[in-house]
């Protein structure tokens, strides 16, 4: 008989195989949503993506044209009708898309956008979709950045160039009458850039928009491994995207993994995730260090949504964007 005493203590819980259902408790557009991103077989369909080789730079950036090629059009879908006037500025390396509101030129107020896309893509036109698309939302002229993305230019080029986005929109606009928002891998810039930001004594912004930040690009939070495969948008981390954007840099470091920073200082903060998102835990772990630092932070958590929303016009999508309305009217209010 073998002694209980002497077995190692279990690493983990073994699970059976089994299906994790759509949830019954969100909107049939949503669930909807969720059933188009999988296969017939049950399986996320971003699931099948190989990444290339990492000293393949070829195919890397045959992948990163194809994906852009992707987000242009999925962008282009979602936004409907443009009204803001878009024209693109380079300030040194950096790139920006300046969208002004229609009929709103003189508008002191502003946002600076920052894209998501794995810090490898999502540049090029998306961005500059994007861009409009904030300038229509919140009626204040909005600077999209397009930074530099791997393979071309790794760590630190991207980071660099929203630094430098900062600075020409601090020398336009009173920090006050600035919001940040960054999505996903845009999420991780605009925090990291913060950070990089108060080390070097420049004013905060009046608030800061974080929608399922790539946090940690150790990936070491628990739902990398709970919601591996449940969220169909995001399936499977991102280890090897990580590695490319990193360049060799320790990615521990808080200008790369902006959750291990010190938070002190930090604007109000709008921070979002889903119950599906494989990102869950970076925006659990980054609410507690926020708060832990005594900065303002509404968290905003939606059931069962995965990685960037359910990417569409359903009840969950347009409750999320009347949140960000009323938390960045609130940044703005004098």
């Amino acid at each position: 008989m073998t002694d209980a005493n002497t077995l190692s203590p279990p690493i983990g819980v073994q699970l059976p195989a089994r299906l994790v259902p759509f949830p019954t408790s969100i909107s049939e557009a949503a669930r909807a949503a969720l059933q188009r991103w999988v296969t017939s077989e049950g399986t996320p369909a971003n699931a099948l993506q190989q990444w290339p080789p990492a000293n393949d730079r070829g195919a890397w950036q045959a992948l990163k044209n194809r994906v852009n090629n992707q987000y242009a059009t999925a962008v282009l879908g979602l936004a409907k009708q443009l009204y803001a006037q878009v024209e693109t500025l380079s300030v040194g390396d950096a790139t920006l898309h300046l969208a002004t509101p229609d009929g709103q030129a003189g508008t002191r107020r502003a946002c600076i956008d920052l894209h998501g896309g794995a810090l490898v893509f999502g540049g090029g036109e998306a961005c500059r979709v994007s861009a409009q698309q904030q300038a229509d939302r919140f009626g204040a002229c909005c600077y999209g950045v397009d930074y530099r993305l791997p393979p071309e230019h790794p760590y630190p080029a991207g980071l660099d160039d929203c630094l430098r986005a900062y600075r020409h929109v601090l020398a336009l606009h009173s920090p006050g009458d600035i919001v940040l928002i960054g999505r996903s891998a845009g999420g991780n810039l605009a925090l990291a850039m913060l950070l990089r930001a108060r080390d070097e004594g420049l004013p905060m912004p009046a608030g800061l928009v974080l929608l399922s930040p790539e946090a940690d690009l150790t990936e070491s939070g628990d739902s990398f491994q709970t919601n591996r495969h449940v969220d169909v948008m995001l399936p499977l981390p991102l280890m090897p995207v990580n590695r490319l954007y990193a360049g060799g840099a320790d990615l521990a470091h808080p200008y790369l993994s902006p959750l291990f920073g010190q938070f002190d200082g930090l604007p109000p903060t709008f921070l979002q995730s889903g119950t599906r998102d494989l990102f869950l835990s970076n925006a659990a772990r980054l609410h507690r260090g926020l708060r832990r630092a005594k900065v303002p932070v509404e968290f905003y958590l939606g059931e069962g949504m995965p990685h960037g929303g359910f990417m569409g016009a359903t009840a969950e999508d347009e409750e999320l964007e009347q949140a960000i309305r009323e938390f960045v009217d609130l940044c703005w209010r004098p």
